[in-house]
């Protein structure tokens, strides 16, 4: 069996899928089939057995539009990847959906499809293995050595995360980094030139990459010296293009039309013919099998049988460090012992995002699977990093120093959970706009990523609107799986890291203040882990009910002191998090806040939707509807009317 057959055996599979689904994008399959054959018949180490094996080499198909390539590739390389299965491309529920989903299909190590997220997780994980390589390995013990791979069209290169991403994974020297270029000069709408004429070898060695040209797609052995030589360079992470033609082999090859068409039954059998494949749609010859899967066994498996009783010699002769690594690798649950912070009580009022920096701070030098930093707002959001700076010369540093890249921030922590550790990000929370597409790629994949963000409100003052988050708490909390909490005080900023770090399927946005807020007494941590609860009840009858967030909490409980002196039994809920408390039992939502009560207000310097779900058609939503103002922040606060006196006004009217 050569190497032709089983590429065009690849092709052709990929092109059968996206035939009987009629719909995919069949020219990158064509194109980069000779590529992807190459990486996993040659270099990839992977184990379709153990497919989450944890030292394999992790691969990330970045142009996620070619997900039939990649499922054609993982069928013929042994994963639990059915015919069935390949037959199912695209349909309802099928383990080959439309784009590669992680955790819906063996053998896929990131969700991709939306360009640019690749490259950045890829960095992320490059990252991670980098720092556990330098924690956990020992003298003839490299249990943490392997590559991350990536194969990207044009579209990737062009993403603004994409140019975040490379910029810092080539500042920090990720030499396992090595991504495969699919350079067909071609995008949807036409030809890259279009809207494209920089020099992709002059603008990646700027960013101090290494670049190889492959100047014919087909030729598998100019690809595998490229890959060689890629993983010589112990100093930088590499690009290899590899000039490739766009639905190779067929009657529309090299034009924009084969980008996201099925080729249809008449071009598809002309393409068989110009390539000289003779199987039938979904037939594929039992020597291509055996090609496949007999060149993984002296690298694969082999690699993976070895490593197997590397490990269980590591966890004899290192069991502390064994320890810790089984947690990176998900052999055991992650548990968080808040007695680390027991003893961090200050005496005065302190902003949340300082009691969170100083608990963050505690928290990491008990465990050290957490990793991460600020995009260049350290000194403001207290999120940091300890142990110094990562870099090439000190892979233990857990400190990200970012930079100004916000979204290839997100995308980078998503990369670091992918391999196992507890990533976290930190900024402001207005700039969570620039994050948004990772943060809901992280929903998706179902990662725990920790996205901090402070200066939540219009409480930031003189910076102005353009600084002053409004609609970013309810455009979060729509995001499906997506915990957003906002802590009211040092106490439930405690649980909040708790919950953040226990999270196994969701990841956490926690939402600190500027301002200083006091340290509130009623504080219930169970409560705060079901999203709300009493933390001040009513003194009589329960006359009104008032839900509160963040900072708010504490003024709901200044006017329910003044109602109360008032004659009305008030009752302030603190609500954390909309997400844990909708998932709570009924019973205990209507606990908290009971059927009978219609008088209901909110209290929450944000946009005021989602709120009706809990204060009723009768309710009154005290928020903002608009955009902030440049003032002193107290001044900002006052005239947007979140003051006792505001409030109580407010209420007396609207009842």
């Amino acid at each position: 069996m050569n190497k032709k057959q089983s590429i065009n055996a690849l092709r052709m599979l990929g092109v059968d899928m996206i035939n009987k689904a009629n719909s995919g994008h069949p020219g990158i399959v064509l194109g980069a089939a000779p590529m992807l054959y190459t990486l996993y018949t040659e270099y990839l180490r992977y184990q379709p057995e153990d497919p989450t094996w944890f030292n394999r080499d992790r691969f990330v198909m970045a142009a996620g539009h070619g997900s039939a390539l990649l499922y054609s590739m993982l069928h013929l390389s042994g994963y639990r990847l059915t015919m069935d299965d390949l037959k199912s491309f695209r349909q309802w529920e099928s383990k080959t959906p439309g784009h590669p989903e992680y955790g819906q299909t063996e053998g896929v190590d990131a969700t991709t499809g939306p360009l640019g997220q690749g490259i950045a997780m890829a960095t992320g994980m490059a990252i991670a293995e980098q720092y556990l390589a330098a924690k956990f390995n020992k003298p003839s013990f490299p249990v943490v050595d392997h590559h991350t791979y990536v194969l990207c069209g044009d579209g990737d290169l062009q993403e603004g995360v994409t140019q975040e991403a490379m910029s810092l994974a080539g500042h920090m020297g990720l030499s396992k980094l090595i991504v495969l270029y699919d350079s067909n000069d071609i995008q949807l709408d036409g030809p890259v030139d279009w809207s494209n004429s920089e020099n992709t070898r002059q603008k990646v060695e700027a960013m101090n990459w290494q670049y190889i040209l492959v100047p014919q797609g087909e030729n598998t052995d100019d690809i595998a010296k490229a890959i060689a030589k890629a993983r010589l360079n112990l100093s930088q992470p590499t690009i290899i293009e590899v000039k490739t033609i766009i639905g190779h082999g067929s009657p529309r090859q090299g034009d924009s039309e084969t980008h996201g068409a099925p080729l249809g039954e008449k071009d598809t059998q002309q393409t068989r013919e110009v390539l000289g494949y003779k199987g039938l749609p979904f037939a594929v010859d039992a020597d291509v099998y055996h090609d496949i899967q007999d060149k993984n066994k002296g690298k694969g498996v082999k690699a993976h049988q070895s490593w197997t009783v590397l490990l269980k010699d590591y966890a004899q002769q290192y069991p502390k460090e064994y320890e810790a690594l089984s947690l990176v690798m998900g052999l055991k649950d992650f548990q968080v012992d808040l007695s680390i912070v027991e003893d961090y009580h200050p005496m005065d009022s302190v902003a949340t995002r300082s009691s969170s920096g100083e608990i963050l701070k505690r928290l990491q030098e008990a465990y050290p699977q957490l990793m991460g930093g600020s995009a260049d707002l350290t000194k403001s959001t207290k999120v940091k990093g300890i142990d110094g700076n990562f870099s090439a010369g000190h892979p233990l540093g857990r400190n990200i120093n970012f930079g100004v890249r916000e979204h290839a921030m997100a995308a980078m922590v998503n990369g670091l959970c992918l391999h196992g550790l507890k990533g976290f990000a930190g900024g402001f929370f207005i700039f969570s706009d620039y994050m948004k597409p990772a943060m809901r790629m992280a929903a998706l994949m179902q990662l725990p990523s920790i996205f901090v963000f402070t200066h939540d409100s219009v409480a930031v003052g003189e910076d102005g609107p353009t600084h002053e988050p409004v609609e970013q708490l309810a455009g979060l909390r729509a995001m499906p799986n997506m915990d957003v909490i906002r802590p009211a005080d040092i106490h439930e900023v405690k649980e909040a890291w708790k919950l953040a770090l226990e999270a196994k399927t969701n990841p956490t946005v926690l939402v600190l203040t500027r301002q200083n807020v006091p340290a509130l007494s009623g504080v219930d941590p169970e409560g705060v882990a079901k999203g709300a609860y009493v933390i001040a009840k009513e003194e009589g009858v329960l006359d009104i009910l008032l839900l509160a967030t963040g900072s708010e909490v504490a003024l709901a409980l200044e006017v329910r002191e003044s109602l109360q002196n008032e004659g009305l039994g008030a009752r302030v809920v603190s609500m954390p998090s909309f997400r844990r408390f909708s998932s709570q039992s009924r019973s205990y939502q209507e606990m908290i806040l009971p059927p009978s009560v219609e008088k209901r207000v909110a209290i929450e310097m944000g946009a005021s939707l989602g709120w009706g779900k809990y204060i009723g058609m009768r309710g009154l939503a005290i928020t903002i509807d608009r955009f902030g103002a440049s003032a002193k922040g107290a001044e900002v606060v006052e005239r947007m009317g979140f003051t006792v006196q505001h409030i109580l006004a407010e209420i007396k009217a609207y009842w």
